[in-house]
């Protein structure tokens, strides 16, 4: 990655602070990393509080989650391995009640989209999810999919769904852990069901487990991974950092008149969080001195 000024990356490490003074249709709550955006050719890394516009594309490593939040407080959350983008999301006033209208494509991997109690009372959903080849239409709901190398697959959990494949009529789902299979050079089978422990399975690709290493909006650890009197030093830590995916800031620390640049990742959920990620930057990225502190 390109080495930057130590001017432009404090004014990356405040971005996050920034956006989340808005009230964005798209708001990252949860990473755990590494992950990217890709806003208008170029890609950065996915940090909390990030606000996402028409278009973006989140792209998940192996192992990566991500948590979002959209603006009528449903969340969607990434597996592993994912290409999401967000194809268009407002927030709009339909005579009383707010609307809330959403196109969201799953490119690649696993995907969830979930609607809480409260949520479901306060406004409106119009959302179409978009898969490489099954396209759904869910008014207020939850519901997982995923987009693989072999098939494309959506699975009800709770609610009702329109999905449709290429040409065919669209098919209602409307019992829970209900399966619409979509095979890739087949023809596409009648609903089934799944068992409650494959739909644990499938729900476990695309939550963020406590103490993995992730950071949640809130979290109060952080893991420094540098700290140097070296601006050259610490630009060079940031930029291998967000290099690889993951959301460093560079905070400068004046003591007894000296200056040392402190390069670290914020927004850790728990102790047990920010240990891990200390760990995986060590086996990962070589960085030996990686430290946690609240």
């Amino acid at each position: 990655m390109k080495v930057v000024s130590l001017a432009t990356a404090s004014l990356l490490c405040g971005l996050a602070g920034t956006v989340q003074a808005a009230t964005p249709d798209v708001l990252v709550e949860g990473v755990n990393m590494p992950a990217w955006v890709t806003r208008g050719g170029r890609m950065e890394p996915l940090g909390i509080g990030a606000h996402l516009k028409a278009s973006d594309e989140i792209t998940t490593a192996e192992g990566s989650r991500v948590l979002l939040r959209l603006a009528d407080g449903s969340a969607v959350k990434l597996g592993e391995n994912a290409r999401f983008v967000v194809g268009a999301a407002a927030q709009k006033r339909d005579g009383a009640n707010p609307l809330f209208q959403a196109t969201l494509r799953v490119i690649a991997g696993a995907f969830r989209f979930t609607t809480s109690a409260l949520a479901k009372v306060r406004s409106q959903r119009d959302v179409t999810i978009e898969f490489p080849t099954v396209t759904a239409g869910v008014r207020g709901t939850d519901v997982w999919g995923k987009a693989g190398a072999d098939r494309d697959f959506v699975v009800l959990i709770e609610g009702k769904i329109g999905v449709k494949r290429g040409d065919e009529a669209e098919v209602a789902m409307n019992e829970s852990r209900s399966l619409f299979d979509a095979p890739k050079g087949a023809p596409t089978p009648p609903l089934s069901q799944i068992t409650p422990e494959l739909l644990d399975k499938y729900a476990a690709e695309t939550e963020i487990s406590a103490g993995s290493g992730a950071a949640q909006a809130g979290g109060r650890w952080k893991v420094t991974v540098a700290a140097s009197e070296s601006q050259s030093e610490a630009l060079g830590a940031y930029d291998k950092l967000r290099g690889a995916g993951y959301a460093a800031a560079i905070a400068p620390l004046n003591r007894d008149g000296k200056t040392r640049f402190m390069v670290r990742i914020g927004n850790l959920a728990s102790e047990k969080d920010a240990l891990q990620l200390a760990l995986r930057l060590k086996l990962r990225l070589g960085f030996e001195s990686a430290s946690v502190s609240m």
